[in-house]
């Protein structure tokens, strides 16, 4: 299954590149009351950006949870199972949960989503250009959780499984 490993790889790649997206976030949210008080400037330009960018790594890091079973996990429980067991939960999860839930937010997000990019949507308080990345980015985290669903779905089992 080529194809898996590649969509699995793209995942990983996009979940490495997306941790990095902390640094900027936090250095913004650090730099706006500076920004606003010493400066008395681009504090809202700041906090902008800043949004694009927690929309973007909330995206990513709810798939990386996702990945590393530790999101929404019912391990209390789940440690009595199987190993064989917990992974047929896990493909029953995905297939009959994340994958029909990320369809969905693609489906009824459509319309608002891309007339905010046919629109190149700006911020509504500061005209900043940029709020359609935030609209997006409920689409990066449907796709990326629903190609994530593929894989948990068709990757072959491990041993012991």
């Amino acid at each position: 299954m080529t194809w898996l490993r590649r969509i699995d790889g793209l995942i990983g790649a996009i979940v490495s590149a997306g941790k990095w997206l902390m640094l900027p976030l936090v250095a913004l949210l650090f730099l706006q009351w500076p920004l606003r008080d010493i400066l008395q400037g681009y504090s809202r330009e700041a906090n902008d950006l800043g949004q694009v960018i927690f929309a973007l790594y909330v995206a990513i890091a709810v798939t990386a949870a996702a990945r590393a079973g530790t999101h929404l996990a019912a391990d209390a429980l789940a440690q009595r199972f199987s190993a064989r067991r917990r992974n047929q939960l896990a493909r029953l999860g995905a297939t009959l949960g994340l994958a029909p839930w990320a369809l969905f937010v693609l489906y009824s997000s459509k319309s608002v989503v891309v007339a905010s990019i046919a629109a190149l949507e700006a911020f509504p308080d500061t005209s900043n250009p940029g709020y359609f990345i935030i609209r997006a980015a409920l689409w990066v985290l449907a796709l990326l959780m629903l190609a994530q669903a593929a894989v948990e779905v068709f990757r072959p089992a491990r041993v012991g499984e």
